[in-house]
């Protein structure tokens, strides 16, 4: 996938949280069993798998004032 089709990133901390990013901007912070979850989602996924699956766990983030 282009950079440009990727605009999610996510990364896990030492403290098995997972930060999810949108286009550089901090979107989600999953902990616990959520984190836990999202990664046994996509171990072993493509780049198209992981977009879906971080679009789906951050929902319904923007809300008007993002610019």
């Amino acid at each position: 996938m282009p950079p440009a089709d990727r605009p999610f990133s996510y990364r896990r901390t030492k403290d098995d949280r997972v930060m999810i990013d949108w286009n550089g901007r901090r979107a989600a912070v999953l902990t616990g069993g959520r984190a836990r979850r999202f990664l046994a989602a996509i171990e072993g996924a493509d780049g198209r798998r992981e977009q879906l699956e971080m679009a789906r766990v951050t929902g319904n983030f923007k809300r008007g004032n993002e610019r």
